[in-house]
């Protein structure tokens, strides 16, 4: 059997667990990833046993760390000669945070770990994709987006280092990120048999038990959003859409919601110019990534 390997991180609770067990009951070879040593075994103990699959096991990998994203990546190139399908699931978003927090290199956690661990990783795993009959990156941005129409990428301060921060803010400046990174990628991977596309999230129950910091007020609030939030399942199954359906065989580029529809971002990040800005902006903090990607 031609086992396709799919790697998902932030797989051990959520949308994520639930894409993995999705494509795992599909007969994907999953690799869950995920920062904690101890919910990730549990994500794997409950997936196969659902699934009722021997293959689905645990990558370890902390998105706010590159040297967590590179010792994840030797791991899965010593252990696959190909990745199938990279879905960019992890995302920091603690809403109970005043200031910003800063990684091992010093860098603000929500940009490192929603931007540019992303980025990192793809570029670490670009061969073991390249290796793919059809390889596929899955990124996920927020619908939330559609509420800041004229959000910009700070470029002389995507940390906010000089004031100004918000965890909000910071989350969709994030995400916005992540939407042009895709339109640049899927542009410089023309001519490939690998594909980038990119999730809009919409609102999603989620299990406020991993946000203890939470006051009353915000507990209320994510009570009452609940009301109107669609289930972590039913939000999988466009993850599962894109790193599965033969109909997306050469579909790149695009912006799916989720009833699986393609959508348009904003105009600001379908911009080639401000594209191209953002990524020099990353280029600075990750040196080694190809601005160009070789087929």
């Amino acid at each position: 059997m031609h086992r396709k390997n799919c790697l998902i991180t932030g797989a051990n609770s959520g949308i994520g667990k639930a894409a993995a067990l999705q494509l795992a009951q599909l007969g994907f070879h999953v690799l869950v990833g995920s920062r904690s040593i101890e919910r990730g075994m549990s994500a794997v103990a409950e997936v196969k046993a659902m699934a009722k699959s021997d293959y689905v096991e645990l990558v370890q990998i902390d998105l706010s760390s590159r040297d967590s994203i590179r010792e994840a990546s030797q791991f899965i190139k010593s252990k696959f000669h190909k990745l199938d399908v990279l879905v960019h699931n992890a995302a920091e978003f603690d809403v109970s945070r005043k200031k910003p927090a800063l990684t091992p290199e010093g860098i603000e956690s929500v940009w490192a770990t929603n931007h540019l661990g992303p980025v990192l990783l793809t570029h670490q795993l670009m061969d073991l994709l390249q290796q793919s009959d059809q390889g596929r990156i899955v990124t996920v941005a927020s619908k939330g987006l559609v509420l800041h129409p004229g959000l910009t990428i700070n470029l002389e301060d995507p940390e906010f280092k000089r004031g100004g921060y918000s965890v909000p803010g910071a989350y969709y400046q994030s995400k916005l990120a992540q939407v042009m990174y895709t339109l640049w990628l899927s542009d410089k991977l023309t001519g490939t048999r690998v594909t980038a596309n990119c999730i809009r999230v919409t609102n999603v129950q989620i299990d406020i038990s991993r946000y203890p910091h939470l006051t009353r007020w915000m507990k209320f609030m994510y009570s009452i959003k609940r009301r109107f939030s669609i289930t972590p399942e039913q939000m999988a199954m466009t993850y599962v859409h894109l790193a599965a359906s033969p109909q997306l065989n050469t579909t790149t580029g695009k912006y799916f919601d989720e009833k699986n529809r393609i959508v348009n971002p904003s105009r600001y990040s379908q911009n080639k110019a401000n594209i191209d800005q953002l990524m020099r902006l990353t280029h600075q903090y990750l040196p080694e990534i190809a601005l160009e990607v070789n087929p």
